[in-house]
């Protein structure tokens, strides 16, 4: 019985001795779940929450094993925060695992991402200090690569689009020449004082000048003859239809002189109570808001002049100051004057600029394609018209679309001093600083840009579509048509609304269709895989070197015709 017994406690001894001396075997891979698997990069971070297992009577209790996630990629690893667990016997304050019945245990970590992680693994690390033994378990891959479809996201010029001011150039500019031939009361004969006032010379040699100009042209001569609103309807109807005849009569002899073929349209109007009340409301005249009620409360000629008129101390001075301008002819002059040729102004922009003004000069570098020549006309407009934000603003466009993102901020940081309010250059700096990744200050610009004709949806859309907040980046983007808004319907696996945003996009490009390959891969549809693909890479060979890396094709890594594509 005694040997029993000590048979009995030796065996129990030697199990404990052993559970308290015998090394950690290598784990089963089995054991480990990674979330997400593949990893996937969200705004810059490339993050993942591994559960591990410890199989029963495994974790030794004298144990502490230090459990660290490391991304291998590209001949480089990065290593992420340790997490630390101890075995039963071990006093400190980390997670125990028990020997008989084992245990599970998260690891929760982020990576900064870095392109070269497309192609990674990622493998959990195991350091363990037994007593004063300290040794490795081998490491164990938990996770294959890193989804890198949210990097897709652009901001330079062919996807963020700076907006023009425009110029207000004009070919053809009408300028006008206005005169009046005034009557005495109750007349209509001519007087020599008012046929020969400057006004009247002034006009009749514009008519002279249009004829001998081959660039102007008169386009209308209107002539109108007015009685002012005082005595009975007829006699002022009389007076102004005579007045309309001697001042055409007398027009139509210093045309005629002039040799020119210009038509006179004349009509006359009884009573000019629309230029009575014009006249009085820019009056001094005592009472005159009574006067413009009586206008309002009176439709009848003859009422309104009786009523006025029993306003007598007002009526004095209507007869002095507004009524003799109201006898009158009133002639206008319009004149078509053509501008430079586009031909013209190419030739002035690029050998005598200060022949042209700012209005030709910034039109000017809308008559050329070419980028270096519409940033040497924008140059020039900035040194010639310092004051005008024009020339800056546009200056910064060309030059972010040459992709110069630091000369292009700076221009239109320029600009913002001149027109600190404009909503365009307000948005020009939001891309710009967008470009550059400070998404606070270009978030701020977007703020102060309400009413620009840029798109501030599609601009706070790729904010957040950078910053990993999908769900809010499809608000802003809407029903904007383009790959940034593509690529969050992806992201949000929205593949049938991200195909018909491709379809709408205005100006499709290499990636457009590189985002229709990934759909297709996403919907084991192979021939939208092959021809998106093969459209991708004929537009941009880049492409395919990205391709052959990206996990999103993992599937078509060995697939003939996917390698003949991407070779």
């Amino acid at each position: 019985m005694k040997k029993q017994l000590f048979f009995a406690v030796s065996m129990v001894f030697a199990l404990v001795l052993s559970s308290c001396s015998k090394d950690l075997t290598a784990l089963d891979p089995s054991l480990f779940k990674c979330n997400p698997n593949p990893l996937e990069v969200k705004g810059g971070k490339v993050d993942a929450t591994i559960t591990g297992t410890f199989p029963v009577k495994y974790f030794n209790k004298n144990a502490v094993v230090t459990v660290t996630p490391v991304l291998k990629f590209e001949g480089k690893e990065v290593k992420g925060t340790p997490v630390v667990l101890q075995g039963e016997k071990v006093k400190g304050n980390d997670q125990t695992i028990a020997f008989k019945t084992g245990g599970t245990y998260t690891v929760k970590t982020s990576f900064d991402y870095v392109p070269d992680m497309a192609k990674s693994e990622l493998y959990l690390e195991f350091n363990v200090v037994q007593k004063k033994k300290t040794y490795q378990i081998p490491s164990v891959k938990v996770a294959d690569g890193v989804i890198a479809t949210s990097q897709l996201v652009s901001t330079n010029a062919t996807e963020m689009s700076p907006v023009l001011i425009p110029d207000r150039f004009q070919r053809v500019i009408q300028q006008q020449q206005e005169a009046d031939i005034l009557f005495l009361i109750q007349q209509s004969k001519l007087r020599k004082s008012e046929t020969s006032s400057a006004d009247m010379v002034s006009l009749t040699n514009k008519i002279k000048e249009a004829k001998e100009n081959p660039n102007e042209k008169v386009s209308a001569f209107d002539l109108s003859a007015y009685a002012s609103p005082e005595g009975p309807l007829k006699l002022n109807t009389n007076l102004a239809e005579s007045r309309e005849k001697v001042t055409t009569d007398f027009m139509s002899k210093q045309i005629k002189k002039l040799k020119s073929d210009v038509k006179i349209d004349s009509k006359f109007t009884p009573e000019d109570w629309a230029g009575f009340q014009a006249l009085l409301e820019k009056s001094n005249i005592q009472d005159k808001q009574l006067i413009l009620r009586v206008l309002t409360m009176y439709t009848d000629p003859d009422e309104r002049n009786r009523q006025i008129k029993n306003i007598s101390v007002a009526f004095k001075q209507i007869a002095e100051e507004i009524l003799p301008q109201l006898r009158r002819s009133k002639l206008k002059l319009t004149v078509d004057v053509t501008g430079k040729s586009d031909a013209e102004i190419t030739a002035a922009a690029k050998e005598n600029a200060p022949k042209l003004t700012v209005e030709e000069l910034l039109y000017a570098a809308t008559l050329t394609a070419d980028l270096g020549e519409k940033a040497s006309i924008y140059q020039k407009v900035t040194e010639m018209y310092p004051t005008d934000a024009r020339g800056f603003n546009n200056l910064g466009l060309v030059k972010f679309q040459q992709g110069n993102v630091d000369d292009a901020s700076r221009y239109f940081a320029k600009a913002l001093e001149i027109d600190p309010t404009s909503p365009d250059i307000n948005y020009n700096a939001g891309i710009t600083s967008l470009a550059k990744n400070d998404l606070t200050k270009s978030e701020e610009y977007f703020g102060k840009a309400a009413g620009t004709s840029g798109n501030i949806g599609e601009g706070l859309g790729t904010i957040n579509l950078i910053r990993g907040d999908y769900s809010k980046a499809k608000t802003y983007f809407g029903s904007t048509a383009s790959n940034n808004a593509a690529l969050i319907q992806i992201l949000n696996t929205d593949y049938t609304g991200a195909r018909a945003t491709l379809t709408a996009v205005p100006k499709p490009n290499a990636m457009t269709s590189y985002l229709g390959a990934i759909i297709g891969a996403r919907t084991n549809d192979r021939d939208a895989v092959y021809s998106n693909l093969k459209s991708a890479v004929k537009q941009d060979g880049t492409l395919a070197a990205k391709a052959v890396k990206d996990i999103e094709f993992s599937k078509f890594a060995t697939d003939e015709t996917f390698l003949s594509i991407v070779k």
